[in-house]
């Protein structure tokens, strides 16, 4: 089905998590093999950002100087939020993408990341109506911006800026009912605005492609064949109103699992269906801090600790065993949002005179701290 007037097949090739060579520099000629195979496959839409080391200067190199342009979509992202102290600061990171990539136009530019302290930036610097200059320009195709915030909060956005094209969203099957995330309420509302969708983190960051082993049995005992990556990719691309799902494909390997079961796209059966829902309530009922994330402890911690961040983190660890990843969830839950670490807390108890979930806060951040080194 085509949306924005664009035929695009379902699978969307993420460039935040290229591959590297032993000195962390990208690896300029794997990637070269999997923009080959991924469009000889009939896949076209390729999603990087201003904001990605690399990833605009190696998409030129591996896609735009070998292809003709318009055997391609190519999607960019400008961040006014990060080291931009004028409007000028803003406008000059499009620049910079238009640059590095060589593309001459963007089919697909977004608004980085919208959402909480960051959405007063694009504000600030009227990148609403920059960006709608530069689709009169031809510069760009299709505007809209992607979110990681509340369904309360893109209402908002969406109410303010109907002029919206497309919106993009984390959406995965372990985080469609978790309150942290709320992807299934980011998905209602985005729907309820009528805007269609591209869909990041569906196997999120990785882990749903090896996820706890009482999860990955739910779905071997349905079909032995099938990966566990493709589970997550397929309840993602079944939804309605999706664009493309980005798979931020690091290997080969990867990209011809993904390419395998998507090429001919059939969406989940009811079966299938059901086994998703299945595999998301033996996630969902791991032990692991049970945390809602109301808040109701921030508003009455000292420290401002970043709990509900802190614990998400933690519980990202406990479920998927990955550091690396639970401690880039830590510095960004936490840091990022002007919280301070676990290990600043001063054990007052305020916290957890007021958790409706009677967590023993104290003790939980002990083992945050412990974990984390911080």
């Amino acid at each position: 089905m085509a949306y924005l007037g664009e035929e695009i097949k379902k699978l969307g090739f993420g460039l935040m998590r290229l591959p590297r060579l032993a000195d962390e520099t990208i690896d300029l000629e794997q990637v070269k093999k999997m923009v080959d195979l991924f469009l000889s496959k009939g896949f076209t839409y390729f999603d990087t950002a201003w904001a990605y080391p690399g990833s605009e200067d190696a998409i030129r190199q591996a896609l735009v100087e070998r292809y003709p342009r318009e055997k391609f979509c190519l999607a960019t992202k400008n961040a006014a939020w990060i080291n931009c102290k004028t409007r000028d600061d803003a406008i000059a990171q499009f620049e910079t993408s238009l640059r590095q990539t060589g593309a001459g136009y963007f089919d697909f530019y977004l608004l980085h990341n919208l959402g909480e302290t960051r959405t007063e930036f694009f504000e600030r610097f009227k990148m609403w109506d920059f960006v709608f200059e530069k689709k009169r320009e031809g510069k760009i195709k299709h505007v809209g911006f992607s979110f990681h915030s509340t369904p309360e909060e893109l209402d908002e956005i969406l109410n303010k800026h109907p002029e919206a094209e497309f919106v993009q969203l984390q959406i995965n099957y372990a985080d469609w009912e978790n309150p942290a995330i709320q992807s299934r309420g980011c998905y209602e509302v985005a729907r309820k605005h009528g805007k269609p969708l591209v869909i990041m983190e569906p196997i999120k960051g990785g882990m749903l492609a090896n996820p706890p082993e009482v999860v990955a049995n739910v779905f071997k005992a349905a079909n032995p064949t099938a990966s566990l990556a493709s589970w997550a990719i397929r309840f993602a691309a079944s939804l309605d109103g999706v664009i493309a799902v980005l798979s931020g494909m690091s290997t080969l390997e990867q990209m011809e699992d993904n390419v395998s079961y998507m090429e001919n796209f059939q969406k989940l059966s009811d079966s299938e269906r059901a086994t998703v829902e299945e595999a998301r309530k033996v996630l969902a009922s791991l032990p692991i801090i049970p945390c809602t994330t109301c808040n109701y402890c921030a508003k009455v911690c000292p420290q401002n600790i970043g709990i509900s961040g802190a614990f998400t983190a933690m519980n990202v660890l406990t479920l998927y065993k990955n550091k690396s990843f639970a401690a880039n969830q830590y510095h960004w839950l936490v840091a990022m949002h002007d919280k301070k670490n676990a290990g600043e807390c001063i054990k007052c108890g305020a916290c957890e005179k007021v958790c409706p979930q009677h967590i023993k806060i104290r003790g939980e951040l002990v083992k945050v701290a412990a974990a984390f080194g911080k």
